[in-house]
């Protein structure tokens, strides 16, 4: 029914949502559990930290920088460490999406930043979920591929669901 211009526009821009929304939950999540939230299940977190308000935790994340980047798994990764006893609730499940975090920032700084090294990186990833070379593909074509290990999904889907699993996962504790 959409022109195809259109289908790859709105492709593209869920995906940045969904990137944005994982983003969005890691930042109020971390900053909820310093303030001694539980999660869903009822569980505290042992945390290393006592932020008085939500500023102070985002001041805390933030750090010397302009702002935290949560897109960089392994910056979640260290100061969710530091910040909570063996980084709980985040681990073990950023552990277990560690290709897929990765995989999931390489697209969104392909759709991003058009340069030559993001369009490196992309391709790397292409060739890595086909394991052959597909020169030339875009990001909407990567979105919409069947995934070679599911048939059952699409490439958007299967990252989507494993996000959304280990949100969840996460949550509840």
């Amino acid at each position: 029914m959409l022109p195809e211009m259109d289908r790859q526009q709105i492709t593209v821009a869920a995906f940045l949502n969904f990137f944005i929304a994982w983003e969005k939950f890691l930042e109020n999540c971390i900053y909820d559990l310093m303030l001694g939230q539980p999660t869903i299940s009822g569980t505290q977190p042992a945390k290393r930290v006592s932020p008085l308000a939500r500023s102070d935790a985002y001041e805390m994340v933030k750090g010397n920088g302009k702002y935290f980047d949560f897109a960089n798994r392994e910056f979640v990764r260290r100061m969710v460490r530091l910040y909570f006893d063996n980084g709980y609730p985040f681990e073990p499940h950023l552990s277990s999406a560690w290709t897929e975090l990765q995989d999931i920032r390489t697209i969104r700084n392909s759709t991003a930043h058009i340069q030559t090294t993001t369009q490196v990186a992309f391709d790397g990833l292409v060739t890595r979920i086909f394991a052959a070379p597909r020169t030339g593909m875009t990001v909407y074509q990567l979105l919409t591929a069947i995934h070679p290990n599911n048939a059952a999904v699409t490439i958007f889907a299967h990252y989507r669901d494993t996000m959304l699993t280990t949100a969840q996962n996460i949550a509840t504790g």
